[in-house]
Formats: structure tokens, C-alpha cells, sequence
């Protein structure tokens, strides 16, 4: 004790990071139990004298921050860093506040602007200088909830349409502002006035709560997205014409064509192909929007901001205003557009050989869609005008082959899943989802989307340009270990002891390709794989299995695409509409941002679903359905309905009495007194308890399932039987836990995912 005195603890609080605890400071001194008593008396009287202060999180200095506190970012500077202060700040007794740097995550963080808050760690680096680490964004819009208005007797209460939310509010007596019971709104939150409940005053009318159009506006006041563009953006995109052939190859002679989906209302890529002794000469033009959304521009901040485009069952959110999305920058047939095209020549192996960026004036032959194209490949007409796109569509197919020969052989990922289309009549209501057609005119338009996007990268990485790289890293170690042992149930077995490619992973789905349960593996394989992402450094693709690649064929609606164009556009020398200096010094922060509205996007357009899909199914309570488990945690079961897709909780609470061990390497849940096994995969039977379309929320029941939901003819290992002791050490991250069905009870009702 005698080494500890009052000068060596203010030294290694004041030197510490962040705040420390008694118990970190005990550690560092190596201090008994008697030690400690001295201790308490040396901080406390080191907080007396004010020399220090106590936090939540410990022992700081006066002038120092909580090591976990909210701060609200002030700007974005130069190198494109973003800097922050504290929220709790008087700059007049306290003066200038610390500099606070936010560090950049391995996703990178939050999509940020001057404003903005969030919950940070905060590390002290200099006295005046911390660097923050993002917990959490905090309400993009701070203060505010999206709910149904109820209005009674004895008052108006908002219920809010976020599913965690746990209580409802109060409306403050006169702050309806012409909401009417029965609304949806969004309320703005009040401080606390001594009252139970917090309390809201109206802001605005989303629309009536059994309008089907509400539902997404729902969604989209949650995540910050807004529709309405700012007048200086509106003003941007007046007034803008398509430029004159000068100084644009000329393609409008080139038969290229556009191959969307039947409901699409913008077209940004044409497509065409011709046979050459060599292999292939293809041609993919896309909509220079380059040339209309300039650096600097408010129509370019919006859309920054925006960084994609939104789609709901129905509506979309775009990035640009209409007058481009839909006008100038769409490539509606005989009509003049200019484009950023790039000429690809491949040889007899689908291999790249050269290729060739110019600024071109395109004028599409044909609007057509997936479907059309389809039927006139496969049925060859002998005349009319399908014989004139045959002969149009017949080389594309002919390039397609070699391309997707190519893909199979460099071992592109295979997870071919299928995708959900919500089905809505014409007043908005939802009638039903279906399974998107995968036609090869899909893959068509894949595979030259591909080849163009890895033309983009080779470009700019060989001229040094900078470019924002589309990156998809492979999957851990720890996922695919925590995938393995599941896979082994089925005779399967990932290689051990060595990086895995996706080649190898395409033969496990292969193999699995003649198993009833195939599509399980599917979804255990892409549950390891990591998101992709948006970089200025080339980290490859896995999943397509590329070194380089980058975004380039829809500027329209990606962000990413139009800095690959700007930056395009500099190095291949194509007149103006570059990238800007303070764009490539602002690149890394630029792809944090829209990585994480790509994220906001996602995350807002599936709560929208799981909307329509719970008011759809709103009407059918006590219905039984056909079901997989899709999903398998500490508090309950995921089930996907085979009829339309909806994805429900089933509450602990109603399995089974028994005492269940959740087992994390094998996806299940398993009862220790009966060896009931519920396990990811099986299919089961279930009873529709509670849909509700303000939150999304679908409460499941099984039914008929005593003996539990097992799939046939894959055992558990013996470790992994109840009671079979702890799992293999040397195997982190598969914890067997404990969870008794009774004990859920008192936790509230469980929310759908």
C-alpha cells in the first residue's frame, strides 16, 4: 500500500481512456481487501477537493467525459473526418468542449450528418482530444413516434407502430392538430411532467389506419426516409435537356434494347451484343446522370443523403426527383438519351479482353420485359415484329451462355433463393404474395450487369483513380464453424484447417441439391455470409468470386454508381461532370453513409412487408397453415407460412410444458425431460394467434406437435442430446442454454421479428 498514494491514482485516472472503476483500479495496484478501505478514502477525497469526479462508469477527471454518453455530431471536416460534441456541454461555465473524433466501424458507422446524435464509447486520446466509437444511432428523428391515434373519454392516447415500443403515450389536451381518432400520426415526444406515461403532441396525419397506403408511410417515417424532395433540389432538375450529339459517340443506331420487370417506371441500362470472330462484342449503356447531377449541387446533397433509391410494395422512394428518375435520365425507347456506355469485347470463355468507357447519345429500339423476352427466345418466331427482337435478343443469349459458363467455372456462389413478391389490387390492399419468376432473362441482364461493373473497377484501379468498390468479404471462421457441425448432420462436411472458397461451398450445395432439405443448407450458408458493403479499398467479392469490383449500372438509384461514373469520367477524360476534389477526400465517409442507407433502405422496405403481410392475414385468425422453422432462439420459434410467406413468433411461452435447452450448433430447441427436438427446417403446423398490421407483429401456435418438430434422419450428436454435457471445448460461440418454458411468463408478450 505504501506505493499507492493520492498522487499515483490521480495519475492513472488522468492517464486512463476513460473512466475507471474501483475494481480497475484495486487491479492496477494490486490492492487486498484491507487496501481497499484506503482506497474509498483516497477518491473520496480526491472527489471532495474536486479533483475528480464519478460517473456511471467510474473515476474520471473533471474536464473528462463518460466513457458511454450521447453526443451530436458538428461536422464533417476537410479529410472527410466526422467530428462531434457532447450533448450535456455548457460551453459558458465549462468553455469549449473536447474535440471528439468518430472512428469508423469494421461496417462503418451510421450514416451521419451535422445534427445527428448517438450513444458513443468514448476514448481519451489527447486531454482535449477523444475518439468516439458508435453504440448506437439514436432516433433519426429525434423525439418522434409513428403510431394509431385512439382517442376515449378520457383522453387521446398514440400507440406507437414500433414493435418494441412497450407502452403507449398521452396526447397532450389540445395538441391533436385535426388528427382524428383512428388516424395514423406522428407525434412529436414531450418532456416528462411529472406524469406516468410520456406524452406526445401531433405533428402530422400519415392517413386513416385502415388505408393500405398508410402502411408504408409508416415504414418510412420510422426509418427518416421522406419523399417530398427540398425545393433547391426541385430547382436543380428543372430545366434540364438532353445534350446534343457533340463530343458523344454516336450510338443511336446501335440496336440496344431494355429488359425490366413488367411494373418498372424507370429504365437506366441497354443492353446489346454481336458475334465477332474473337467472341463477343457487348455493349452496355447506362444513363449518364453524371451530366444532369453535378458535385456540389443540392440536387447532388439530397441524393447523397438519400444514397438509394426505396422500394415498398407500393411506392418507391427515389433518389432522384422524377423529372430524372423518370424522365431525362430514364431510357425510354426512340427517344434520344445520354449515356455512359462501355464497349466489352470477350473471347470463346466468356474471358474480358478489352474494353472501352465513352460518353455516348443512345436511342433504345425497345422497352421490353423479362417475361416478353423470354417467350420470343424460347417460341423463335418465324415473322412479325418478334422476328425483328429475336434477331436483337438471339446474340445476347449466345454472349449470356459464355458469361454464365465463365461464372460457373471461377465458382460464383450458388445461393439461388427464392424471392416474394407482395401482390396488391388496385385500392392498395394486399391479395397475396407470389414467388418471383428466375428466367433466364434475368440472368442475362445479370451477367452483363456483372461484366460491366468489373470493366468499372479494372478502369479505374488501372488508371489510380479512385473508386468506391462494392466489397463482400468471406465468412468468418467463427460463422462457418458454427455452420459446419450443422451441415455434418446431414453427411455433408465444409473442409477443415483451410480458407474455404466459394467453389467449395457450391459443391456442398450441390450435394445438398438432391436433399429434401435443401434449401435449409441454402439458408445456414447464407446466414455466414457477411453484408456487403460500399469501400474505397478493394477488398474482392466472395460471393461472385472477383478480385475487383465495383457498382456502375444504376446511378439512378445507387449513389455508388454515380461517384464510379464522376470518377469514370475523370480518368477516361469525358468532358465535365468528374469527380471532385472534395469527394475523394471525403470517399471513405461518403461509403460509410451510403452503406448504411442501403442498411436503412432494407431494414425499412421488410418492416413494410411484414406490415401488409400482418394486415393481410389480420382476418384469418385461429386459421391453421403449413409452416418451416426458419428461425431458432432463447424465446421462441420463427415460422415461415408456406401460403404467403409471413414470418411469425412462436412464444416460448406456448411450446409444450418442459424445460428447454437451446442449442446453438444445431438449431434447435430441445426438451430435456421428453427429448422434444424443435429444429431449424422442419416443417410444422400452426395456428394464427394475433396479426396486427401497425406493427408488423404475427403471434404463432403450434399445432398437433407433442412429440416435437425433428427432421427425419438427422441426428443429434451425442454431446448435443439433452443433458449431454457441455459442448466440445475448443467449439466458442455454441452455448447450450437452459430456458424453461414457464419462466418466459413474466417477461411480457414476445414480439414477432
Amino acid at each position: 500500500m505504501s506505493a499507492m498514494t493520492p498522487a499515483d491514482i490521480l495519475e492513472y485516472i488522468r492517464a486512463a481512456a476513460e473512466p475507471v472503476s474501483k475494481r480497475d483500479l484495486a487491479g492496477a495496484f494490486r490492492l487486498k481487501d484491507g487496501a481497499r478501505i484506503a482506497l474509498k478514502k483516497i477518491l473520496r477525497q480526491l472527489e471532495e477537493d474536486g479533483q475528480i469526479v464519478k460517473t456511471g462508469g467510474g473515476y474520471t477527471i473533471p474536464e473528462g467525459l463518460p466513457g458511454v454518453t450521447v453526443i451530436e455530431v458538428t461536422e464533417i471536416d476537410i479529410d472527410g473526418d466526422l467530428l462531434a460534441r457532447p450533448v450535456e456541454w455548457n460551453a459558458a461555465t465549462q468553455g469549449p468542449p473536447p474535440r471528439i473524433e468518430i472512428m469508423p466501424e469494421n461496417k462503418g458507422h451510421p450514416s451521419l450528418k451535422p445534427g445527428d446524435r448517438i450513444l458513443a464509447r468514448l476514448a481519451r486520446v489527447e486531454p482535449d482530444l477523444y475518439e468516439a466509437r458508435t453504440i448506437k444511432r439514436l432516433d433519426i428523428e429525434e423525439g418522434r413516434v409513428a403510431g394509431l391515434l385512439r382517442i376515449h373519454k378520457n383522453g387521446a392516447v398514440l400507440r406507437p407502430a414500433n414493435k418494441k415500443a412497450k407502452l403507449d403515450y398521452d396526447v397532450l389536451p389540445g395538441e391533436l392538430n385535426g388528427a382524428k381518432d383512428g388516424d395514423v400520426v406522428v407525434g412529436e415526444i414531450q418532456p416528462a411532467r411529472g406524469i406516468k406515461r410520456k406524452s406526445v403532441r401531433i405533428l402530422e396525419i400519415l392517413g386513416r389506419g385502415d388505408d393500405p397506403r398508410a402502411i408504408s408511410l409508416i415504414s418510412l417515417s420510422e426509418s427518416g426516409l421522406r419523399e417530398d424532395f427540398p425545393a433547391a433540389a426541385l430547382a436543380d432538375a428543372k430545366n434540364l435537356k438532353v445534350p446534343s450529339p457533340e463530343g458523344r459517340e454516336d450510338l443511336r443506331g446501335i440496336n440496344l434494347i431494355t429488359i425490366d420487370g413488367a411494373d418498372a417506371r424507370d429504365f437506366d441500362d441497354a443492353v446489346f451484343a454481336e458475334k465477332t470472330p474473337e467472341g463477343f462484342h457487348l455493349i452496355v449503356a447506362i444513363a449518364d446522370v453524371a451530366h444532369y447531377v453535378r458535385p456540389g449541387s443540392a440536387l447532388d446533397a439530397e441524393a447523397q443523403r438519400r444514397g438509394n433509391s426505396t422500394y415498398f410494395p407500393d411506392r418507391v422512394v427515389p433518389m432522384l426527383p422524377e423529372a430524372l428518375s423518370n424522365d431525362l435520365c430514364s431510357l425510354r425507347p426512340h427517344e434520344d438519351r445520354a449515356s455512359l456506355a462501355v464497349h466489352m469485347w470477350i473471347d470463346g470463355d466468356g474471358v474480358l479482353q478489352r474494353y472501352k468507357f465513352v460518353r455516348a447519345l443512345i436511342n433504345s429500339k425497345a422497352r421490353t420485359t423479362y417475361e416478353q423476352v423470354q417467350h420470343v427466345y424460347d417460341t423463335a418466331p418465324s415473322g412479325g415484329q418478334d422476328l425483328a427482337l429475336y434477331k436483337i435478343i438471339a446474340p445476347l443469349y449466345e454472349a449470356f451462355a459464355v458469361l454464365d459458363k465463365a461464372r460457373r467455372k471461377r465458382g460464383a456462389l450458388e445461393l439461388d433463393l427464392p424471392e416474394r413478391q407482395v401482390v396488391l389490387d388496385e385500392k392498395g390492399n394486399m391479395t397475396g404474395i407470389t414467388q418471383r419468376l428466375r428466367l433466364d432473362s434475368h440472368k442475362l441482364i445479370e451477367e452483363f450487369m456483372i461484366l460491366a461493373n468489373v470493366a468499372a473497377a479494372q478502369a479505374l484501379e488501372a488508371r489510380k483513380s479512385p473508386c468506391v468498390y462494392r466489397v463482400h468479404e468471406r465468412p468468418s471462421f467463427a460463422k462457418l464453424e458454427s455452420a459446419r457441425e450443422f451441415i455434418e448432420s446431414f453427411g455433408l462436411s465444409l473442409p477443415k484447417g483451410q480458407v474455404v472458397n466459394p467453389a467449395q461451398i457450391n459443391q456442398i450445395l450441390l450435394q445438398a441439391a438432391s436433399l429434401p432439405y435443401s434449401h435449409l443448407i441454402s439458408q445456414v450458408i447464407l446466414r455466414t455470409q457477411a453484408q456487403a458493403r460500399y469501400s474505397p479499398d478493394n477488398q474482392g467479392h466472395f460471393g461472385l468470386a472477383l478480385p475487383k469490383y465495383a457498382h456502375f449500372t444504376s446511378p439512378i438509384r445507387r449513389y455508388a454508381d454515380l461517384l464510379v461514373h464522376r470518377s469514370l469520367i475523370a480518368a477516361c477524360g469525358l468532358g465535365p461532370g468528374g469527380i471532385a476534389p472534395e469527394e475523394i477526400a471525403r470517399l471513405s465517409e461518403i461509403c460509410d453513409n451510403i452503406s448504411a442507407t442501403e442498411r436503412t433502405s432494407m431494414e425499412a422496405e421488410r418492416s413494410a412487408i411484414d406490415r401488409f403481410t400482418a394486415a393481410f392475414l389480420s382476418e384469418r385468425i385461429g386459421a391453421r397453415f403449413a409452416g418451416r422453422i426458419t428461425g431458432v432462439t432463447r424465446f421462441g420459434l420463427f415460422v415461415e407460412l408456406a401460403e404467403s410467406g409471413a414470418d411469425g413468433l412462436v412464444p416460448m411461452r406456448t411450446l409444450p410444458a418442459d424445460f428447454y435447452i437451446h442449442d446453438e450448433a444445431a438449431h434447435a430447441l430441445i426438451g430435456r425431460r421428453s427429448g422434444r427436438v424443435f429444429r431449424l427446417g422442419a416443417s410444422v403446423t400452426v395456428t394464427l394467434m394475433e396479426a396486427d398490421g401497425l406493427t408488423g407483429s404475427t403471434l404463432l401456435e403450434l399445432f398437433g406437435h407433442e412429440n416435437g418438430a425433428d427432421i427425419p434422419g438427422m441426428e443429434l450428436k451425442p454431446s448435443r442430446r439433452p443433458g449431454g454435457g457441455a459442448p466440445k471445448k475448443g467449439k466458442p460461440g455454441k452455448p447450450r442454454t437452459p430456458v424453461s418454458r414457464h419462466k418466459n411468463k413474466k417477461r411480457g408478450k414476445p414480439k414477432s421479428r
